[in-house]
């Protein structure tokens, strides 16, 4: 697992923090339409946090076994569970309720935990193959043999 970021925000956060998210994931290997979907499904979760749950929260972001994975945590009051669900598009003309609806449709998979002390929001994007620089690698066994029988001479692996 590599941790790429972990910080508190604020509204005076969010455009720096998604500068950062934009980086890092591109870092990973996200790139196109990929890439803009997991910001700005970010970016929905950061600004939902500020604007319904206090103006702040904490937010993370690390790869693990291939995939790029979010979390922003708030202290607010939860979400009504008619929104966690998001599942119909909010109308034209509705003011709110779209940022959930967004997220779970730009993500690979969105995770709601909420409550009266607050929401946790997990965002997870698989990379593209080879991509994943956060998980170490095994290291490959190599049998070495000399040849001729001597302790030091020509080796082969």
């Amino acid at each position: 697992m590599r941790t790429f970021l972990t910080q508190p925000f604020a509204l005076d956060d969010v455009t720096k923090l998604r500068r950062a998210v934009a980086e890092a994931a591109e870092h990973c290997g996200l790139h196109g339409p990929r890439l803009d979907d997991f910001v700005l499904a970010v970016h929905e979760s950061v600004v939902n946090a500020v604007e319904h749950a206090g103006g702040h929260g904490h937010f993370r972001l690390w790869t693990v076994d291939g995939i790029i994975r979010s979390e922003t945590t708030d202290e607010g009051s939860g979400i009504p569970p008619a929104y966690v669900n998001g599942a119909s598009r909010p109308s034209d003309q509705s003011y709110t309720g779209r940022g959930i609806y967004l997220i779970r449709r730009l993500c690979d998979a969105a995770d709601f935990r909420t409550g009266p002390g607050g929401t946790t929001v997990r965002l997870t994007m698989r990379l593209p193959r080879g991509h994943d620089h956060g998980v170490p690698r095994a290291m490959r066994r190599i049998r070495v043999s000399s040849s001729g029988g001597h302790p030091f001479g020509r080796f082969t692996a």
